[in-house]
């Protein structure tokens, strides 16, 4: 059986074609040790951080985050890309880009989102929540992945751009 082909892309556009009717959306920030996750509404109006999954092996992951997808009827993902500040990709957007074909087995379109500046921000937000440098530390991939589905839903929902 051939398996079907999934949109992957890094324009809005496409991706809000592909999703034609909206739906709810889960944005992944990839890291080394951890997965941060987060969800937005089926309109692309507030993205909110979800928990951090502690990486394994892919099969773990991915049958972790066919769990999120199934329990918030998740209709497709974003997930940073980690671009170099000049714009240019190294060898984490070829993992990322790697993992994103893996996940396509699960059958749901995927936007790879600009995640410059993601962490930076999602931390300043977690300092002027006057939150503990311990508690940020727990929670920082998952305020990042959140920072970059907003991102992305405010592109989706506002007519969109090409990276």
């Amino acid at each position: 059986m051939v398996a079907p082909v999934v949109l992957i892309t890094t324009g809005a556009l496409e991706m809000r074609d592909a999703l034609p009717e909206g739906g709810a959306l889960l944005g992944l920030d990839l890291g080394t040790q951890t997965i941060g996750t987060a969800f937005c509404d089926p309109h692309w109006s507030i993205a909110s951080p979800g928990k951090t999954i502690k990486r394994g092996k892919f099969s773990v992951d991915k049958v972790l985050i066919a769990g999120l997808i199934a329990e918030r009827n998740i209709k497709g993902l974003v997930m940073g890309l980690p671009l170099n500040m000049d714009g240019s990709s190294g060898p984490r957007v070829q993992s990322t880009r790697a993992y994103a074909q893996n996940l396509a087995a699960l059958g749901l379109p995927i936007l790879l989102w600009d995640e410059r500046w993601s962490t930076t921000s999602a931390e300043r937000g977690l300092i002027d929540q006057d939150m503990s440098r311990a508690k940020r530390k727990e929670r920082i991939d998952s305020a990042a992945a959140a920072v970059i589905l907003q991102a992305a839903c405010d592109a989706l929902a506002g007519g969109g751009f090409r990276l």
